[in-house]
C-alpha cells in the first residue's frame, strides 16, 4: 500500500496500477496474438488459398508480430529484473550495511559472497561498531544458505546493533543476541503453525542455529572473544599467518541454553601493524570440483606476502582464489571481514601473543588462560 503525503499535487503522485498494468499487457498480448492466429486459420478464406504467394504474405506478417510481441515480453521481463535487484540492492544496504572505512584507528574492509546466484545477500552476517567499550565486531553464520536465512539475519544483527553500545560486557551483548534469535524461532514457529499446534520437530525452525563470534578490540588493542561454534579468527603478523586460539568453542546458539558464566576469553593483544581475518566456514569448507577444500590460511600468506598490503587488496586476493578453487560455483556462502590495526600505541611485552605451536607451519597463538567452557553445567 503506498501512502501519500498531504500537500503532494495529484499529478507527481504515483500510479498505483501502472505495474499491474504492465503485467496485464505482457501476459494478455500473446494470449490475444494467440487467439487472433486460430481466429485466422479457421474463419478467414486467406488462409484457405493454397497460393505460394499468399503463404508467404501470411508467414511474413505473423513472424513480423510475433517478433514484436516477443520483443514486448522481454522488455517488460527484464524492467522487472531490473526492479527487483533494486530492491535487492536496498535490503543488503539496510541488512548488511558497508561499513566505515576506519573505524577507531582500525582500517576495515568486509565483503560477503552468496552461493545463491542472482542473490546478494544470504545466510552470513557480520558488523563492526566503534562503541565507549571499545570496537566490537560480530561475524555469524546461518544455519542454511540464501536467501531463506535473512530473517534470521535481520533478528541477530538488529540485536547486536543496539546491544553492542548498551551492554558493558559481551556475555551480556551475546545474551541479547540468543534472546532475539529465540523469540524469532517462536514467531516463525507460530507462522508455520497459526493453529497453536505443536511444531513438528522435524521442522527446519527446530534445526535453526546460529554460530556466532563475538569480538571486541579495546583502545590498547586487547582482544577478548566469545566464541559459540564459530571458525577462530586469523592474525596476520608480518608475513605469518596464525589462528588467534586453539580454544574449544561454545555450542552455537539456537539449540542449548547458553551457561550462566559469559566471561569473554582474554586472547592478547591486536598490535600495531597486524590484521585480524574473521570469516565464515563456507571459505575453508569450499571445494574444488575434484573434492579438495580451500586452504585459506595459504591463500592468507600469499595475499601477505608482498608488504604492505591493506584490507581491501587481502580481501580482493582471498576472493580471487576462492572462485578459481570452485570453478567459480561456491556452495555456501561466504563471508569476510578484515580489521588492520593502525594505531600508534605501546606494544606488548614479550610472550604477550604466545608462542607458536610447533609442527604447524603457520603457527598459532597459545591457549588462552581461561579458555570458554564447554559445557552448560
Amino acid at each position: 500500500m503506498i501512502r501519500i503525503k498531504a500537500g503532494v499535487p495529484r499529478s507527481r503522485r504515483p500510479r498505483t496500477y501502472s505495474r499491474p498494468r504492465r503485467r496485464a499487457l505482457a501476459l494478455g498480448l500473446p494470449t490475444l496474438w494467440g487467439a487472433v492466429a486460430v481466429g485466422y486459420r479457421f474463419g478467414c478464406p486467406l488462409a484457405e488459398q493454397t497460393g505460394l504467394g499468399a503463404r508467404i504474405v501470411t508467414s511474413a506478417v505473423f513472424f513480423a508480430v510475433g517478433t514484436g510481441l516477443i520483443l514486448h515480453v522481454r522488455r517488460a521481463l527484464l524492467r522487472e529484473l531490473r526492479q527487483a535487484r533494486m530492491v535487492a540492492g536496498a535490503a543488503q544496504s539496510v541488512l548488511l550495511r558497508p561499513l566505515p572505512p576506519r573505524l577507531a584507528g582500525l582500517n576495515v574492509a568486509a565483503a560477503q559472497l552468496s552461493a545463491d546466484r542472482g542473490a546478494s545477500i544470504g545466510g552470513d552476517l557480520y558488523e563492526a561498531v566503534a562503541t565507549e567499550h571499545g570496537v566490537r565486531v560480530v561475524m555469524g553464520d546461518v544455519r542454511g544458505h540464501g536467501l531463506s536465512a535473512i530473517g534470521t539475519v535481520a533478528a541477530v544483527l538488529g540485536s547486536f546493533r543496539e546491544a553492542a553500545h548498551d551492554e558493558p560486557e559481551l556475555g551480556r551483548v551475546l545474551g541479547r543476541l540468543d534472546r532475539a534469535l529465540a523469540r524469532h524461532l517462536r514467531e516463525q514457529a507460530r507462522a508455520e503453525h497459526p493453529a497453536g499446534g505443536a511444531p513438528d520437530p522435524d521442522s527446519p525452525v527446530a534445526e535453526e542455529f546460529v554460530t556466532v563470534l563475538l569480538l571486541e578490540i579495546a583502545g590498547d588493542g586487547e582482544l577478548r572473544v566469545i566464541n559459540c561454534g564459530h571458525p577462530w579468527p586469523y592474525v596476520l603478523s608480518g608475513a605469518r599467518v596464525e589462528p588467534l586460539s586453539v580454544a574449544d568453542p561454545l555450542p552455537p546458539l539456537g539449540p542449548f541454553p547458553l551457561p550462566t558464566d559469559l566471561t569473554a576469553t582474554d586472547c592478547g593483544q591486536l598490535l600495531d601493524g597486524e590484521s585480524l581475518v574473521l570469516f565464515t566456514d563456507g571459505a575453508e569448507d569450499a571445494r574444488s570440483p575434484r573434492g579438495h577444500f580451500f586452504s585459506l590460511p595459504e591463500a592468507l600468506a600469499e595475499a601477505v606476502r608482498d608488504r604492505p598490503v591493506s584490507p581491501q587488496a587481502i580481501l580482493r586476493a582471498v576472493f580471487t582464489a576462492l572462485l578459481h578453487h570452485t570453478n567459480g560455483r561456491p556452495t555456501d556462502d561466504i563471508a569476510l571481514l578484515v580489521l588492520h590495526n593502525e594505531r600508534a600505541h605501546q606494544r606488548a611485552p614479550l610472550g604477550a601473543r604466545g608462542a607458536d605451536i610447533s609442527g604447524s607451519a603457520a603457527g598459532a597463538r597459545a591457549t588462552p588462560t581461561h579458555p570458554q567452557p564447554t559445557t552448560h553445567g
